[in-house]
């Protein structure tokens, strides 16, 4: 691993919202999360399980009351929309965030959204092939010349793509995965690739938490860096993410350890695999930061997702959290 990704500063996401209940408490609430140091607002791509907001809307709307946060979708199902409405929509929250936008993409997954929304949920391989097109479609509608595009699942004929992003050559791509074929296709096309468990079910459940204990996640990286040179890309052209299923912060070591010794025992597992798992963040705000930074050097990840079970952290312990890692 290069020193430049090992040295890249940590930076910090969170999901704020499943719903919207009034414009003022939209605002305030970024607001807050801006204040707090976190760098990216990431609003998800759903139509069940209580998900109400449409992500390219909402960080539109987002882009208005903010000014120093990125605005990331967490992810877009490619399977929703054509690429070309994606860019577009992309396109106009860039300009209006004034480039802070990180478009995230993904192959889509949960099942019950494609079952209430009558869309076919195709195989893995298929799924990650139109994502893999998607994804060049749209980066070239980024640029300044006519799209031509003839794939097994796109035609795409003289578009010019407009309007035009402010971030050059296109606002950041965020892909996730966490098998084989997509972290390999991730490390390949994304400037950040979200390390994920496998959702090949379609849907989340405990065999996810087994796949993100530290063995698990350390072959998911070597995916991505396997995808990366077969690419001929260099580990300094993209930056690792990983979301964290279970965030927790404690007054002492011993709180935390007890209650990891209870979600342990939920699931059968040790408590110590449960708190070495890089998806796993519980301890005061001191160890918390120092288990991050380990973490940077151990599996070069760069970016997490704080929002464990979609409970946004206290904004004075994020900002507490994020000062102890900016002063290390």
């Amino acid at each position: 691993m290069s020193d430049d990704v090992v040295t890249r500063p940590l930076r910090f996401a969170v999901t704020p919202f499943l719903t919207v209940d009034s414009p003022d408490e939209w605002r305030d609430q970024l607001r807050r999360i801006e204040d707090s140091g976190v760098s990216t607002i990431v609003l998800a791509d759903h139509f069940t399980e209580q998900w109400s907001i449409e992500p390219l809307t909402g960080l539109a709307a987002a882009a208005m009351c903010t000014s120093r946060v990125r605005l990331q979708t967490g992810v877009l199902s490619n399977d929703y929309r054509h690429p070309v409405l994606t860019h577009r929509s992309a396109a106009l929250v860039d300009v209006l965030s004034g480039g802070r936008l990180t478009l995230g993409m993904g192959a889509g997954w949960l099942r019950a959204d494609y079952d209430a929304a009558g869309i076919t949920l195709d195989p893995p391989g298929t799924r990650l092939e139109r994502l893999r097109e998607a994804v060049l479609v749209i980066k070239a509608l980024f640029g300044d010349e006519p799209v031509d595009f003839a794939g097994r699942f796109y035609t795409v004929r003289e578009l010019v793509g407009r309007p035009s992003p402010v971030q050059r050559p296109h606002p950041p791509i965020f892909i996730g995965g966490g098998g084989p074929r997509a972290l390999h296709l991730a490390g390949s096309l994304a400037d950040v690739v979200g390390v994920n468990a496998s959702l090949r079910a379609g849907a989340l459940g405990p065999d996810a938490v087994y796949d993100l204990l530290a063995p698990r996640v350390r072959q998911k990286v070597g995916w991505v860096h396997e995808g990366a040179e077969a690419a001929g890309r260099s580990r300094d052209d993209y930056e690792l993410e990983m979301n964290l299923w279970l965030v927790r912060f404690t007054a002492s070591q011993r709180e935390g350890d007890d209650y990891l010794a209870r979600i342990a025992a939920r699931y059968e597992i040790a408590p110590a695999l449960l708190a070495e798992s890089p998806s796993v963040l519980v301890g005061t705000v001191g160890a918390c930061a120092d288990t991050l930074l380990e973490r940077r050097e151990k599996y070069g990840i760069t970016q997490w997702q704080l929002d464990a079970g979609l409970s946004v952290p206290d904004p004075t312990t994020a900002a507490q959290l994020i000062e102890r890692v900016e002063r290390a």
